[in-house]
């Protein structure tokens, strides 16, 4: 067990140096790596030996990467995928076969949906939605060949929290994998294998890059979980670039300050909020009206950097919301150092019919802000202009 904290460890790990004796970590931007002669070459290929062959398989920078990542989920290992989504794929894709079957929390991101519900049939493994706001009713869901449950918390974009150790128990009672989207939450403010995650998965596009730069994604868990997800992927194809993992790697060394400056504006935005006469709700983890609110203390240290709201007059009333922000970003993207405003309904969940949509609380009214490390009170003022400009 290390002497230091998880986010120390994040910092001071990098790669060895080379004999240039730098002090910030290289970028190893290589398709391939040489060998001293064939025997050592053979030796690599047949796994005989740690020796890096090409960067499909593994790099440096990559491998720090993701290696930071599980000391930071304190999970046994990490690897680090193209996208987010490969993450999520490449963990269906590894773990499920024909005839399986895999309960997720209907509480979904959009692409996840779409991969649940319009691909996953091509190769016969079924799923089933549980609702994530009625606990006791997810055991009816599983069945004898359920072999993971999946879930987001919180959830995008609708914050729905989730008490992962109930969660955990019940995926080791059943025997099937226990799988968690980190990504809002980040392992700053939130380690899912202390409640018995054997995986889990980010877009590290997000609030590990923090800046909206790169796009990439990351899988943590148990060491011989990892080595399997790593056989699959290393062999289709959707490995991580050296350049954006050395980006990503940097990123990281400032996440734990960044996160407490999001969460810390988020909660403030929330409370601010909680007073204006345009919206029916507001949402936030950490404001002790929202319905888990138990459960995020329990499991978060703080309530992350996304507030979701909803807007008295729907859909119309929502894009005249977005029209008239004069400061935040209109993007599909969130987890960045400047502040997003997007529209679910309308946006990344509108592939879903109005009945989906309803079933997991994304509203025609609903508005998602990704707070960003502006001054609170900027952030305040243009949200709140905006809400009277669309009247």
């Amino acid at each position: 067990m290390s002497k230091y904290h998880p986010e120390t460890e994040a910092i001071r790990t990098q790669t060895q140096r080379t004999w240039e004796n730098e002090h910030s970590t290289p970028l190893f931007l290589t398709s391939s790596f040489v060998f001293d002669n064939a025997e050592d070459m053979r030796a690599a290929f047949a796994e005989e030996n740690d020796h890096n062959i090409y960067s499909r398989f593994s790099n440096p920078t990559v491998d720090e990467f993701a290696h930071k990542v599980a000391l930071l989920e304190e999970a046994e290992a990490g690897l680090a995928t193209a996208t987010g989504m490969a993450a999520v794929f490449g963990t269906f894709m590894t773990f499920l076969q024909s005839g399986d079957h895999i309960l997720s929390s209907g509480s979904v991101f959009g692409s996840t949906h779409t991969i649940l519900t319009k691909y996953m049939h091509r190769w016969k493994i079924d799923f089933s939605y549980f609702d994530i706001n009625k606990p006791d009713t997810i055991e009816s869901f599983i069945r004898p060949n359920t072999k993971m449950i999946f879930v987001e918390t919180p959830s995008n974009p609708g914050l729905d929290i989730i008490d992962l150790e109930m969660l955990g128990k019940l995926a080791k009672k059943h025997h099937a994998l226990f799988v968690v989207d980190n990504c809002f939450a980040t392992p700053v403010l939130q380690k899912p294998v202390h409640y018995g995650a054997d995986l889990i998965i980010h877009s590290a596009t997000k609030w590990m890059d923090g800046q909206g730069r790169v796009v990439g994604g990351v899988i943590a868990g148990k060491k011989d979980l990892i080595r399997e997800a790593y056989l699959f992927l290393r062999n289709t194809g959707p490995s991580m670039s050296p350049f954006n993992a050395w980006i990503l790697s940097k990123s990281i060394e400032t996440l734990a300050l960044r996160m407490e400056k999001h969460c810390s504006n988020a909660l403030q935005l929330a409370k601010a909020l909680q007073k204006n006469k345009h919206l029916e709700s507001v949402k936030y983890p950490f404001l002790e009206s929202h319905p888990h609110y138990g459960i995020a203390k329990k499991q978060m240290t703080a309530g992350g950097g996304i507030v979701c709201f909803e807007l008295k007059g729907g859909l119309e009333r929502g894009r005249r919301f977005l029209d008239a922000l004069q400061m935040l970003s209109r993007t599909s993207n969130l987890g960045d150092s400047r502040s997003i405003a997007s529209h679910p309904s309308s946006t990344t969940h509108s592939k879903l019919t109005e009945e989906e949509r309803q079933a997991v609380g994304i509203t025609q009214g609903l508005i998602r802000i990704s707070v960003g490390l502006e001054h609170i009170d900027d952030i305040l003022q243009d949200i709140e202009q905006a809400l009277e400009k669309s009247k």
